[in-house]
């Protein structure tokens, strides 16, 4: 099972995909973690783009066709990289569950995003005018949707468990 987190920065989905990956024995792949690796090898004389989507998706279905569930952490903003983890998944033909994670509080989104501190070396966090700036398109189907102003992690995990084995 390939499993989707997307959302803005801030809105909760790391603390939620790293408890979930750890909870499922799952592969956990970062889009931060990866791109900032990318950064820091200095091979691209332009930013990132999507080459961190491209070697995370690579990565995922190295780890499907395995027979690995794979969790991924991403903002996952544009319809073209939602549609890169469903071919994914489709070449692994493995079902594919995206969770849509947001923050409703405004307050307290912003709250986090200017609080937070960075846990990968080398990456700056995002300001909270950069999250309100930030590309997210909306989805054409609306995917299963956490809001972590209304949830604390561990209830947002077990809702996601929950939903997870209704799909099993």
């Amino acid at each position: 099972m390939l499993i989707v987190f997307s959302g803005l920065p801030g809105s909760g989905k790391t603390t939620i995909a790293k408890a979930l990956a750890v909870q499922a024995s799952a592969v956990y792949l970062r889009i931060d973690a990866i791109e900032q690796a990318i950064r820091g090898a200095g091979v691209l004389a332009q930013g990132v783009g999507s080459s961190g989507y491209q070697v995370a998706n690579a990565l995922a279905l190295s780890n499907l066709l395995l027979g690995h569930t794979v969790v991924v952490d991403c903002v996952n903003p544009v319809a073209e990289s939602r549609q890169a983890w469903s071919d994914t998944a489709l070449s692994a033909d493995t079902p594919l569950v995206n969770i849509q994670v947001i923050c409703s509080d405004s307050q307290e989104h912003q709250r986090r995003v200017e609080s937070r501190t960075s846990d990968i070396p080398g990456l700056t966090p995002p300001t909270w005018p950069s999250v309100l700036a930030h590309e997210y398109e909306p989805w054409h189907d609306a995917p299963f949707t956490v809001d972590t102003a209304q949830l604390p992690p561990n209830r947002a995990l077990a809702l996601i468990t929950r939903r997870l084995a209704e799909l099993r």
